[in-house]
């Protein structure tokens, strides 16, 4: 059953997942031509697009546990969604950036060193974009592959800066925030105690 899935995984092309992640951008263009984004357009852009990139980092994370686990393989994708979630983490700063600061940086500069949850997505927004510099084979053939997959591996970080900065921003109780904050909890965990492949999920030899 689980070599049925790898085989039908092997022949989706990555460009269908690049695809795939390219919707929840075009829905939200729709919505921008056609007014459908409330009466705070600007705090809806920012939203979503923050929210789409996490969502789409936490797919990234649920890789490895997802192999170890259950033997199914997504790592040929793995890549391409990381780079899915920095296309829309830099958009969504940027939004706030130009359109709700408006370029006035040295306000800016005091909101972050003044609201938590602005240091923690900037933080976040920095190990996002660090490995997403280095998300490439060249990077990869520089660096070695040992410092590469260190490097890497802060993504974890990143995650819980994420989720932090989604509940501390959030003015009312959401169960959507404190939801996903605990999905990362979960596979955080799971990377730390699930080090290797569970025993059902290894090629059987004959």
């Amino acid at each position: 059953m689980i070599r049925a899935i790898n085989d039908t995984l092997r022949r989706i092309p990555v460009w269908a997942v690049w695809l795939a992640g390219a919707l929840p951008f075009a829905v939200l263009l729709w919505d921008i031509v056609t007014g459908g984004l409330g009466v705070d357009p600007v705090q809806e852009v920012e939203h979503r697009l923050g929210r789409t990139a996490l969502y789409f980092l936490v797919g990234g994370l649920a890789v490895t546990p997802l192999l170890r686990l259950t033997g199914v393989s997504l790592m040929r994708f793995r890549r391409a969604i990381g780079v899915i979630c920095f296309a829309y983490a830099l958009p969504h700063v940027l939004a706030w950036v130009v359109l709700d600061m408006g370029l006035l940086w040295g306000q800016m500069g005091r909101d972050i060193l003044k609201r938590p949850y602005l240091l923690f997505g900037m933080g976040a927004f920095l190990i996002l974009l660090a490995l997403a510099v280095t998300s490439n084979n060249l990077a990869l053939r520089r660096m070695g592959g040992q410092a590469w997959r260190r490097l890497h591996m802060v993504v974890y970080g990143g995650a819980i800066l994420a989720a932090m900065h989604w509940l501390w921003a959030i003015k009312v109780n959401e169960v959507a925030p404190i939801l996903w904050a605990a999905i990362i909890g979960v596979l955080l965990a799971s990377r730390l105690v699930i080090r290797r492949p569970m025993p059902w999920t290894r090629p059987q030899r004959s």
